[in-house]
């Protein structure tokens, strides 16, 4: 046996969800490109889930289970005034959330297909109401409840904020969220198949995958995008900030990716959408402060932007608090992860890799005196 240091390289399953062959991503099949121009994020989940796009009855029938799920438990919302003020990650937050949404779910250890089915419904529905509800109540504010007749992204931005959402707005989350929907293998999924593996229950699956991601080498990278940018403050000071980390050596967030050599095909859209929105909200300097970025560590690194760079400045012109970001991707992500379970459990077999042993030899027990 040879150990690979972060599996790089290694096949570990076979999945008909998405792909990543020569710098092109795609779901089932579908081009990214091409679903981030014409698909609306409720298509990419049943696209995900059904293995193909679906007709415009079941497009709409998706829509209303999704609306007629998003209310959450009482008691979980409660859950949420128990935390330490200012004390809680969001991410930590919601990985608790998931977690107890499975104790109010009667048919959660139901292994069926129906009703696993049904607990896909509800999980990516109560995702997006348990976000906003916990950005508002930290701030002493009630939650919005959903709008039955709104989109799944509307509705988010609708109870995050408690506004109607511009047009653009909803255009910009909405791409975001297919943008983010899956990745292939990546860190969460796997998690979350390893997890289910052992037959445990899609509850469990989740919030695994959202302990994966958490992690700002995964989904918290967004955040910390935002953080440098906040810090650098102007577009005088990027010449100097990035030349600094770059002779430190510190790692530039936002850049590379493990299985792209070309690029993320992903950035060019959210780059897209945030030289829109900052324009629109009179904060060009992020954008303008990206772009100057991107120029330097591609060209001193040869390290393309990846799927976080830019959707840091997307999600701060929406108005959404900078730690809700890595939040935001679980909301969009669970599609996927939910996807790979389903896969997971529809062809099972225990994951259970070695590991190549690199400790002493065969030693001998001492008696504790004797040490």
């Amino acid at each position: 046996m040879t150990a690979t240091k972060g599996l790089e390289g290694v096949v570990a399953t076979q999945s008909a969800i998405s792909s990543i062959i020569d710098d092109t991503l795609t779901y089932v099949g579908y081009d990214i490109d091409d679903l981030a121009e014409n698909a609306s994020f409720e298509e990419v989940i049943y696209l995900l889930w059904h293995q193909r796009l679906p007709k415009m009855e079941e497009l709409k029938e998706l829509k209303q289970q999704l609306a007629n799920n998003m209310s959450v438990p009482q008691e979980v919302l409660n859950h949420f005034t128990t935390y330490p003020i200012g004390e809680v990650h969001p991410m930590a937050a919601l990985r608790t959330a998931i977690s107890l949404l499975g104790l109010y779910d009667d048919k959660a250890e139901d292994m069926s297909d129906e009703a696993n089915y049904a607990k896909a419904i509800k999980l990516q529905a109560q995702i997006a109401t348990i976000v906003t509800a916990f950005a508002r109540i930290r701030k002493g504010l009630e939650p919005i409840a959903p709008k039955s007749d709104y989109g799944y992204a509307e509705n988010f931005l609708y109870m995050l904020s408690g506004k109607e959402p511009e047009a653009i707005a909803i255009e910009a989350f909405d791409k975001a969220l297919v943008l983010h929907a899956d990745h292939e293998l990546n860190a969460s999924t796997f998690t979350a198949r390893v997890c289910v593996a052992t037959l445990s229950d899609m509850y469990s699956g989740v919030t695994a995958a959202i302990g994966a991601l958490k992690g700002p080498l995964h989904g918290g990278a967004n955040e910390q995008v935002m953080k440098m940018l906040t810090e650098i403050g102007s577009e005088e000071n990027v010449e100097t900030y990035i030349r600094e980390k770059l002779d430190n050596k510190e790692k530039i967030m936002g850049f590379g990716h493990r299985v792209y050599r070309k690029g993320d095909p992903r950035a060019k859209h959210l780059r897209e959408m945030s030289k829109k929105l900052t324009a629109l909200r009179g904060e060009e300097k992020f954008y303008n402060m990206s772009l100057k970025i991107e120029a330097i560590v591609t060209g001193e690194k040869n390290l393309p932007p990846n799927v976080d760079f830019y959707s840091a400045s997307v999600y701060h012109s929406l108005g959404i608090d900078h730690d809700l970001f890595t939040p935001i991707f679980a909301v969009s992500r669970v599609s996927g992860w939910i996807a790979h379970i389903l896969e997971q459990y529809a062809n099972n077999r225990l994951i259970r890799p070695r590991a190549d042993y690199n400790g002493p030899g065969m030693q001998k027990y001492v008696a504790i005196g004797d040490r």
